[in-house]
């Protein structure tokens, strides 16, 4: 399978990237913790206070390395799926979502694996979202891709399978479209791709954007 990194348009707003650099900015909010509580119950502000130290890297960790400790952080939480957690069909839970309620599904985690690797300094020009088909699964499905080069094979992160492998090691995964801050990119097929234009048309990724402030969080409908 190949997977591949189209350049994206410069001229749409760069939201994910204000979003990411204000992750530690909501999270030092005593506002944004007292909501957590409220919403998600106690607990979920020992989840958010993990997630703060998570957001402090050492000096001179490597992009791999920080790769390796996003996805092992966020793939510890629980899986559920929409209609259970949340009582809607397709819901995408920002990470103060998914952390606050202690999991999600495809979608949650991958968005999650993406804003945070930002915020630790990735630079976000190596970083995707792709939807695909889980062959095995016969279902539709969502990961984050790190490309360490424009012409590189990216890396998975996945929460089906844990271990960060090379896009071309994931025949269980048939991309679909990929998309980041900017664009999107429809596959053709195995080795084409088409820029289709601004990741605003995707209505839940707008959405799930505009729930950053603690007004704004969405209670599960049931505890995990």
């Amino acid at each position: 399978m190949r997977w591949l990194l189209v350049p994206t348009c410069t001229l749409v707003v760069l939201s994910a990237n204000v979003q990411a650099s204000r992750l530690s900015e909501h999270l030092a909010n005593p506002e944004l913790k007292v909501k957590m509580q409220e919403v998600y119950g106690a607990r979920a502000i020992q989840r958010a206070e993990a997630f703060s130290r998570l957001l402090t890297p050492r000096a001179g960790t490597t992009d791999q390395q920080k790769l390796e400790l996003v996805n092992n952080y966020f793939n510890n939480l629980t899986y559920s799926e929409d209609p259970r957690l949340w009582g809607d069909e397709d819901y995408w839970a920002n990470p103060l979502e998914f952390i606050g309620a202690r999991g999600g599904d495809c979608e949650d985690y991958s968005i999650s694996k993406y804003y945070t690797l930002m915020e630790l300094g990735v630079d976000e020009k190596k970083l995707r979202l792709a939807y695909v088909k889980a062959i095995r699964y016969n279902q539709f499905h969502m990961v984050t891709l790190y490309f360490p080069t424009t012409k590189s094979d990216p890396l998975v992160l996945d929460n089906i399978n844990g271990r960060i492998l090379p896009g071309s090691q994931r025949n269980d995964l048939q991309p679909v479209y990929s998309f980041d801050a900017k664009s999107i990119w429809v596959m053709k097929s195995r080795r084409e791709g088409t820029l289709a234009g601004s990741a605003d048309r995707l209505t839940q990724w707008t959405s799930m954007q505009s729930r950053f402030s603690s007004e704004h969080l969405r209670a599960p409908r049931r505890q995990l």
